[in-house]
């Protein structure tokens, strides 16, 4: 089977952070961690309201790792400034709502076209990859091939909600929905990769699919790092994508 990476979220990190106002935990020290434990990438979300990652950690960041740098953020004129000033190495744009705890879906690619379409183009004459973040379905992942995006970050979280380790029945259909949209969109030339809501127990059926490149994942190891220290907690969830 093809090697899959692992780029390590951080939102959580600074989640902790901001629960008291304080400069700890320091995201540049997790950023280093990343890198001695074995992932591969680090993303990070600047969502528009800053709830947990700001703008100062995004510019350090970018200034300090050796590893390969994705902004997650809301297809906005604001955020299209601020990835050309910062220059991650690629660009996943996802639907955002103030009110949401978590991104509740993927991006409608049947609306807004012109204004997507403006800000991937914006971002690869820049040398930013673009990935776009969508449900499963094919016919999203079609236009987001005519868009011109590099790659595709199915949205697993209704994999991950359905997810019983002891009934695969409760999520089979989910998760063959994932295959079949992975294999549609690896075939007209998209890399495709998965995030939300991926634990150490759900991984092993997704890490399968031979189609799926890249795998976006923070939260759980997040927590896990609290039992177990960050640096474990990273080369477990890379063990679990690599040799599922």
């Amino acid at each position: 089977m093809p090697m899959r990476s692992l780029s390590v979220n951080l939102d959580h990190i600074a989640t902790i952070r901001e629960a008291r106002k304080t400069n700890y935990p320091s995201i540049t020290t997790a950023a280093g961690i990343c890198e001695v434990a074995g992932a591969d990438g680090i993303t990070l979300h600047l969502r528009e309201d800053r709830r947990h990652i700001k703008d100062r950690d995004l510019e350090i960041i970018r200034e300090i790792t050796l590893l390969p740098l994705t902004l997650e953020m809301a297809p906005t004129d604001e955020m299209l400034e601020i990835a050309l000033k910062n220059k991650p190495d690629a660009v996943t744009l996802v639907p955002e709502r103030r009110m949401e705890i978590t991104t509740e879906g993927g991006l409608d690619l049947t609306k807004n076209q012109d204004k997507i379409k403006f800000i991937i183009d914006s971002l690869k004459k820049n040398h930013i990859k673009v990935c776009l973040f969508l449900e499963p379905i094919k016919e999203q992942i079609q236009i987001a091939k005519e868009l011109n995006a590099d790659a595709v970050e199915i949205h697993t979280g209704r994999y991950a909600n359905l997810f019983d380790r002891f009934n695969p029945s409760k999520y089979e259909e989910e998760l063959n929905r994932i295959k079949e949209s992975a294999v549609f969109g690896k075939n007209i030339g998209l890399q495709m990769n998965a995030g939300h809501g991926i634990h150490y127990h759900n991984v092993r059926p997704l890490a399968k699919i031979e189609e799926l490149s890249e795998f976006s994942i923070g939260h759980s190891i997040v927590s896990r790092s609290i039992f177990v220290g960050l640096e474990r907690a990273i080369r477990e969830m890379a063990e679990l994508i690599r040799n599922p």
